[in-house]
């Protein structure tokens, strides 16, 4: 367990409940019922999955059934794109605290920091004629709105994903309640360090998406020059190295950066080893630094269907060059 600032304690893995286009809420919730038994308490969920109402489900039945107790899992969700307006946020809790049977959540995250909306299953060429630009003043509305929860009792914690280092020096400075946790993509071929580092000095918890490297993402999502991280050098050498699987070393490196990761997984075998694999054996100083090699600056989730009018590419998303676009 890790202790966040507000001295919240969160469990140092969770799975993550994107299914993206291969599978199905039923088969989400049945690995997520499968997660709670080998011992999962941190379950990352979100809006947009459209998921939640049938992982719900499955925690009102452990918790019935007292496989487990309400207090002892750590849930997240998020607000998603098109729920930024005034009292949007309120809307959007309210359904996933239904969805879910849940009176609270653990931590409630603004999933991206503009309200650039993209149609769900939408081809990575698609357009929406109203996104803009990131906007202080915009986003600070929302996260207002994300303040107000914590006073009202339904979301213990609120954080922050896919931000920058630039972002986040424009808008941390107005926080009345500070984020705690920050999602980001993190994995041996994109390791973020300048965001890491930056989160960690803040005392952000990062928590590391993709820690797999994301090999079932959306179509959408996939792009030639992409790395697979189980194929890479150094990875491949330290799990052959140790007799495991090159994931396991993945996973490994997460966690020991500082972060906590969020893979998923429908395998049965897997959710177990990836559950196990960061509490025993760990990376080397040496084999951490060996890893520092393999990063490829290779970002998988570009983001690309949020571009507005007037864009030159995803990287316009990621202020590439150190200021916000």
């Amino acid at each position: 367990m890790l202790t966040l600032n507000n001295k919240i304690k969160i469990p140092d893995i969770g799975t993550g409940t994107f299914g993206s286009d291969h599978a199905s809420p039923e088969q989400v919730a049945n690995a997520a019922a499968f997660a709670l038994r080998c011992g999962y308490r941190l379950f990352d969920c979100a809006s947009v999955y459209n998921n939640e109402a049938q992982i719900g489900s499955i925690f009102t039945k452990a918790i019935t059934q007292g496989i487990v107790k309400r207090e002892e899992l750590f849930v997240t969700s998020k607000v998603w794109n098109d729920m930024h307006g005034p009292g949007d946020v309120l809307i959007s809790m309210e359904k996933t605290l239904k969805d879910l049977n849940f009176e609270y959540i653990d931590c409630y995250f603004v999933h991206w920091p503009f309200p650039n909306y993209h149609a769900p299953g939408c081809t990575g060429d698609s357009r929406n004629p109203d996104s803009r630009p990131f906007k202080s003043d915009e986003f600070m509305s929302v996260w207002r709105q994300m303040e107000d929860l914590v006073d009202k009792g339904l979301a213990k914690t609120i954080g922050m994903s896919n931000m920058t280092v630039v972002k986040m020096e424009a808008v941390l400075p107005l926080c009345r309640i500070k984020p705690e946790l920050i999602e980001m993509e993190l994995h041996p071929s994109f390791q973020q360090k300048d965001l890491l580092d930056y989160c960690l000095e803040k005392k952000i918890q990062p928590v590391g998406y993709c820690p797999l490297g994301s090999p079932n993402r959306p179509e959408r999502d996939r792009s030639p020059d992409d790395v697979v991280d189980t194929e890479l050098p150094n990875v491949k050498a330290i799990a052959e190295a140790r007799g495991i699987h090159p994931v396991l070393v993945c996973l490994k490196w997460v966690f020991q950066s500082g972060a906590i990761p969020i893979p998923f997984s429908l395998n049965e075998k897997n959710i177990k080893a990836n559950l196990e694999c960061i509490s025993s054996d760990p990376l080397t100083i040496d084999e951490m630094s060996l890893l520092k090699q393999d990063d490829r600056n290779c970002r998988l989730i570009k983001g690309q269907v949020f571009l507005w009018e007037g864009a030159k590419s995803w990287e316009d998303l990621w202020d590439i060059n150190g200021e916000i676009v």
